[in-house]
């Protein structure tokens, strides 16, 4: 009886084994002659619908990066401003004092202390700025502004405005000074305003160019000194008192004409026609040599 039992129920399993087999056998085959086309996830919907390649974002703006680089510079720079400000001042106001006892009131001193006053553009926009890109280039320092979503003229335009501002109060200690060592008026101070930006973007143009293109730092080092020294010579000596192609020479350093403006407002009856050319000379060759740094600066961060 037992047995008996026991082989209805294995004929049992056995008969329902083989219907869930037949069950998923028609499951397959209707799958199997259902269109692909027809279901919602299939095959063809996710080729029809496979998305494209991601868009790229829209590029920097230039005034924005500019910013964001010219308060970068000032932070990092922060420490080293005050011993900055004082050696640039302090050469400056002592090359006035060494002059005061070389030249009289007059002309010649007008032109001291115009001379004096932009040497400290020159110290920090053209010698030091030149030194920086040297350095930046030998250390690699270029490859982490080529990873920054900035344009190359923001750098550029950035670490300029950043070093020529800090020749600013140098620059209106060193004028007060020179005016009242050599006694010439104040008024005429607020010149300034234009000549020391339109004179640091030349200068600094400058600077930044020589130190990219220069090949080693030192060689960087050597061009802004020289640079330096000849904004010294040319700008603070006075022009009647050079031979005439010294003179030539002196017309082709741009801070020049930021010197000659500066010292015909001191003028009672000063030729503002003049003065503007000057100033625009200034502009002209800062947009010039600023647009070859950002030339060099491509070239040098490609490398």
């Amino acid at each position: 009886m037992h047995a008996g039992r026991r082989d209805i129920a294995v004929h049992a399993r056995h008969r329902d084994s083989a219907v869930h087999a037949r069950r998923r056998e028609e499951e397959q085959l209707v799958v199997s002659v259902v269109p692909a086309g027809v279901l919602p996830g299939g095959a063809r919907a996710v080729e029809e619908t496979a998305p494209g390649p991601a868009e790229l974002g829209p590029p920097a703006r230039l005034w924005p990066s500019l910013v964001a680089v010219y308060r970068a510079q000032l932070s990092r720079a922060r420490v080293a401003r005050i011993p900055l400000l004082f050696v640039a001042t302090f050469q400056s106001v002592g090359i006035a004092v060494m002059m005061r006892g070389v030249v009289d009131t007059g002309g010649e001193a007008q032109s001291v202390v115009a001379g004096s006053s932009v040497l400290v553009v020159a110290y920090v926009a053209l010698n030091l700025l030149s030194q920086y890109f040297g350095q930046l280039r030998a250390s690699g320092g270029l490859d982490h502004y080529a990873t920054l979503p900035v344009p190359p003229a923001a750098v550029v335009l950035g670490a300029a405005a950043a070093y020529a501002s800090f020749t600013v109060p140098g620059t209106l200690v060193t004028a007060v000074f020179g005016c009242v060592l050599f006694g010439l008026p104040l008024s005429n101070l607020w010149i300034l305003v234009a000549v020391v930006p339109l004179a640091g973007a030349a200068l600094a143009g400058l600077g930044a160019a020589c130190g990219l293109l220069a090949p080693r730092p030192e060689l960087a080092t050597l061009l802004g000194q020289l640079g330096m020294s000849a904004a010294l010579l040319l700008g603070v000596l006075p022009a009647d008192r050079m031979p005439e192609i010294v003179r030539l020479a002196r017309d082709l350093l741009p801070s020049t004409y930021g010197v000659e403006a500066y010292a015909r407002t001191f003028g009672a009856h000063p030729d503002w026609a003049v003065v503007l050319a000057d100033l625009g000379v200034c502009a002209g060759v800062g947009v010039v040599s600023l647009a070859v740094a950002t030339w060099a600066y491509r070239r040098a961060a490609v490398r």
